[in-house]
């Protein structure tokens, strides 16, 4: 399985916020939306970078609660240093960049521009689907 085909089945939108916009705005939209992370944008559309939960939580436990209140901007992982991903890499590529390089959230870029993102816990699922249908295809190759 790829990207693409994650994508297709969970769907392209990525949930955006400002990089003026603050911390606790971004924690909120998270969890409004039962989300983990948001992608950073301008309102051109330009990514800016992404802000995770884990962003927020370690800004918090370096500056404590005043760190609720700061700009996305300053809490996030800005462009320049994202992983990212392309939907032509298999889910094994994913799985092994999410963790070689610890991080939980993808944004899958093509030509450049933002086409979606893909989450751990979507790139578990495919995995989890592929195994599942692995299983069946022997079971019934065993059976005649």
């Amino acid at each position: 399985m790829i990207v693409s085909q994650i994508l297709r089945s969970k769907g392209s939108a990525v949930l955006a916020i400002a990089p003026e916009a603050s911390a606790i705005e971004a924690a909120r939209a998270m969890n409004e939306r039962r989300v983990g992370a948001l992608v950073v944008r301008r309102g051109n559309g330009r990514l800016e970078g992404i802000i995770s939960e884990r962003d927020i939580v370690a800004a918090l436990a370096e500056r404590g609660p005043e760190a609720a209140a700061r700009p996305v901007r300053d809490l996030m992982t800005p462009a320049e240093r994202l992983v990212t991903c392309a939907p032509a890499d298999t889910v094994d590529r994913v799985m092994s960049v999410m963790t070689d390089r610890r991080v939980r959230h993808l944004p899958v870029l093509e030509g450049g521009r933002l086409a979606g993102i893909v989450s751990i816990g979507d790139v578990v699922k495919a995995r989890l689907g592929e195994t599942l249908a692995e299983v069946e295809a022997m079971t019934a190759y065993v059976r005649g």
